[in-house]
């Protein structure tokens, strides 16, 4: 049984996001992890929730399947294409099985039945709380935002590219590029390496297809920021070099 003292130390500086379109359990359920987390946002439609997402860092997502506008299936897919490792809990109620096999496809490994069990959901909160704090420390261990050639960074954190202060979007392929070009600077990646890291996030490419993303990503940021090595592979140029 997962207690306050427990939780509180991992969720304490954590923002979360609940999409619920019930209102009574939205406000019940808001009410309870309010007393754990640094800000609790609820929304009551998927449409109106990726539009708060697109403005607000978002550290864990907790979100109903059936909701108007836009269902919890589609609200995922859009997550995980700003964020590949945002973390996102979906409630199900018992009728809500077939809705499940494209959301685990998707990547999503934490579900809470409905009716809540909250001390099933507190646990789960725990867990997922712990390893957002890990993954923290451990990147607050190396520099994570990449300046690249003509004025461009890249957040690895947030998975953002700016210019100015202006974010540009990326699709969920060019952020995994960026993701793996980033990990270690000046390193060249082989079309097999980025073969290799795109299975391990759960996507697939065809070698073919690499030098088309990468001639599409170059259209978004400076040309010389991606080098390709002929035979080799490619490498992330950085203004640090």
């Amino acid at each position: 049984m997962i207690n306050s003292k427990e939780l509180l130390p991992y969720t304490k500086d954590l923002n979360l996001l609940f999409v619920e379109d019930h209102q009574e359990l939205c406000e019940h359920t808001a009410d309870i992890l309010k007393n754990f987390f640094k800000s609790v946002d609820t929304v009551n439609d998927g449409e109106s929730a990726l539009k708060l997402y697109q403005k607000k860092s978002y550290d864990i997502v907790l979100t109903d399947i059936r909701m108007p506008k836009m269902d919890g299936i589609e609200l995922t897919k859009h997550l995980y294409a700003i964020k590949p490792s945002q973390a996102v809990i979906i409630l199900s109620a018992h009728d809500e099985s077939s809705y499940l096999i494209p959301l685990i496809n998707l990547g999503v490994s934490q579900f809470i039945q409905k009716p809540i069990d909250y001390q099933e959901l507190l646990k789960v909160l725990y867990n997922i709380a712990k390893t957002c704090q890990i993954n923290e420390q451990d990147l607050s261990k190396k520099d994570t935002i990449i300046n690249l050639q003509g004025g461009f960074t890249y957040d690895q954190i947030n998975k953002m590219l700016k210019k100015d202060n202006e974010v540009i979007y990326l699709t969920k392929f060019e952020i995994l590029f960026l993701d793996l070009l980033g990990t270690i600077q000046n390193k060249i990646f082989s079309n097999d390496d980025i073969v290799h890291f795109y299975k391990q996030n759960n996507e697939n490419i065809d070698p073919q297809n690499i030098r088309k993303l990468v001639s599409k990503l170059r259209k978004k940021i400076s040309q010389d920021s991606i080098e390709s090595i002929y035979g080799v592979g490619y490498r992330l140029v950085s203004t640090s070099m």
